[in-house]
């Protein structure tokens, strides 16, 4: 994966402003900690920051290529999985001189214009300048594994993988206004698509492409769920998703350096990882490398709950005894997940999901010491219906998002002011009411059905981004590139359409992921109920953060202290919370994480000086 980073103004000459473009690139270098290249002409700058995972000589970039008498430059962050196809479609019109999939898109703008990105399998994020048509050429992948946020005023255009990018660009400030602060206070770690947070900071839409000519702007949605009869009956399905799963994992094996996944003993990752076994064994490669993270003492204060029944180091030792994998336990300690708080929100550029980001940051820190590429199963519950949301009657009808539904609860810590201006819950029902509008409907569904649809289509737009936000910003901050076939866009295309029923046969959560696997995971793996990515059980990260809390309240020059009803934090701080459950966030984020949220926006102001507007 790359960092991508560009800039037009069709009014100044920005040729003699080379610093400018290099500060940009150097603030995503961890993005790309290979190399890094520029590409400059009067009105456009375009920089890259690379790391290298395919055709180390022939992927540099920016890359300029002639085809059919056009002279074309791209910055390109993702992966191709399609090359093998579009090389063939290609190479006989283009006179094609690397092994990179940067080239191919190239070869692919050159051919089908516009439309290009329909063509490409992968996950990406690419801008194309085109000489003889004058125009920037931006596009995203349809699922939006890969970032891209731009900033559009008058005659001046930015872009970057990263908000920090344009944040480093003179013209960008850091500011919030009304909606910025609704995001961060009543829809955060979560946002609304398209929304960069930042007053004037705007993100390209999970497959959008966007066209920046002299003229001005203009986007357009290139894919889009439709929603359309199912007739296959429950084997020929089954076969399918089996077909696409391995399909979809098979594809995302290509590299020319070594592939490890991340192996939590859960259904998805444990498919990932008996997949790339059984590649790899049939390939004669060398064992294959598997990653997992636990915490200091959660054997000791571990118990069950309603989200995470059980815990995930007894099943990681059952698959690794199966794959015969070579096997890296990350074990983390309670101090470093509260010291990485600020190092995981300058990550995102936010503030995030506290230390389940701050978790993944530290355990991508130690697989990136063994492994540049690694396959995680991440999207599945969100493609196949495996969260409590999909099952528990309260929580499907549900009117509001179903991971957010306590904004009556997280709003008493916000003070009067804010509530004022941007009203949470007012604010939350609009954002909800906007993504069911959005949803294709089918003709003819029971209501059953249609609210299935309702509920995996919010799924896969709002609360799926949020996990790939994180994975993408926590993994990348260390240079590592994380897969997730379950994004393969085949395949969510397929399963948006598999009835319900058919999706939770057997009565199992992913009963029909399930019946997928038989035979390549043990049997008592396969059934395992559903466990969310460990978090610290240990009683000291509350203390840590709460401490850390009321320090914050003490400070009169923290900029978080208008913002928030200090007096019911330090009450609430002070009361007995050993046993008070409220999750304010989806299913890891309790009472320690609304400590650690409001740590990360003390940070995040501070670092980048942000001004309410």
């Amino acid at each position: 994966m790359c960092g991508i980073v560009g800039w037009i103004d069709w009014q100044h000459d920005i040729s003699q402003k080379r610093s400018i473009i290099e500060k940009m690139n150097a603030s995503q270098m961890h993005r790309g900690p290979d190399a890094e290249g520029v590409w400059l002409s009067a009105h456009v700058a375009l920089a890259h920051r690379r790391l290298t995972v395919i055709d180390p000589e022939g992927g540099t970039q920016p890359m300029v290529r002639n085809f059919g008498g056009r002279t074309l430059v791209i910055t390109y962050n993702g992966e191709l999985y399609n090359m093998p196809e579009l090389q063939q479609q290609l190479r006989s019109r283009y006179p094609l001189t690397s092994r990179s999939d940067t080239e191919l898109i190239l070869a692919a703008y050159a051919e089908w214009g516009l439309d290009c990105p329909q063509y490409l399998n992968g996950i990406f994020a690419f801008a194309i300048w085109d000489e003889r048509e004058q125009h920037l050429f931006l596009a995203r992948d349809r699922i939006g594994v890969k970032p891209l946020f731009y900033s559009a005023t008058g005659e001046r255009f930015l872009f970057a993988s990263e908000i920090k990018a344009l944040l480093t660009h003179p013209d960008v400030e850091p500011v919030l206004d009304e909606e910025g602060l609704a995001e961060v206070f009543a829809m955060g770690p979560a946002r609304t698509p398209g929304h960069g947070v930042f007053s004037g900071v705007n993100e390209l839409r999970p497959g959008w492409w966007m066209r920046v000519d002299a003229d001005g702007v203009k986007k357009k949605q290139y894919w889009v769920l439709e929603s359309k009869d199912h007739s296959e009956d429950i084997v020929t399905t089954t076969d399918r998703v089996r077909s696409l799963v391995k399909d979809a994992i098979l594809r995302q094996l290509v590299s020319d350096v070594p592939v490890g996944t991340m192996l939590s003993g859960g259904l998805d990752s444990s498919t990932i990882s008996s997949c790339t076994a059984e590649a790899f064994r049939r390939a004669g490669k060398e064992v294959l490398h598997t990653f997992s993270v636990d915490y200091v003492d959660n054997d000791r204060y571990f118990s069950e709950n309603e989200f995470q029944p059980n815990s995930d180091a007894p099943w990681v030792e059952r698959m690794n005894a199966f794959l015969g994998s070579n096997h890296q336990r990350i074990v983390l300690d309670t101090n470093q997940l509260v010291e990485s708080l600020a190092w995981a929100a300058d990550a995102r550029d936010l503030p995030g999901m506290t230390d389940v980001d701050s978790s993944l940051l530290l355990f991508c820190q130690e697989i990136k010491k063994r492994a540049t590429v690694v396959l995680s199963g991440e999207c599945a519950d969100e493609v196949f219906g495996g969260y409590p949301w999909f099952h528990r009657e309260e929580l499907v009808n549900a009117p509001t998002f179903p991971w957010a539904r306590l904004t009556g609860e997280r709003a008493r810590f916000l003070s009067p002011d804010v509530k004022r201006m941007i009203r949470p819950a007012d604010y939350v029902d609009a954002r909800y009411q906007e993504a069911l509008a959005e949803v294709p409907q089918r003709e003819g569904e029971s209501a059953v059905e249609k609210r299935m649809r309702e509920i995996s289509y919010i799924n896969l737009t709002r609360w799926m981004p949020t996990l790939l936000d994180r994975k993408d910003r926590m993994s990348m901050a260390v240079g590592l590139e994380v897969r997730v076939p379950f994004c393969d866009h085949h395949l969510v295309e397929y399963v948006w359409n598999v009835p319900w029923e058919m999706k939770a046969i057997d009565g199992q959560a992913k009963g029909l992921l399930r019946r997928a696997v038989t035979g390549l995971l043990p049997e008592d793996v396969r059934t395992r109920k559903k466990s969310p990515f460990p978090k610290t059980h240990n009683p000291a990260y509350l203390e840590a953060v709460r401490t850390q809390m009321v320090e914050i309240l003490k400070d009169k020059t923290s900029p978080l202290l208008p913002l928030v009803n200090s007096e019911e934090i330090r009450r609430f701080a002070a009361s007995n919370l050993s046993n008070v459950h409220l999750p304010w966030f989806g299913q890891l984020m309790n009472v320690p994480q609304l400590f650690a949220y409001f740590i990360q926006i003390d940070h995040w102001m501070r670092k980048w000086g942000i001004r309410i507007k």
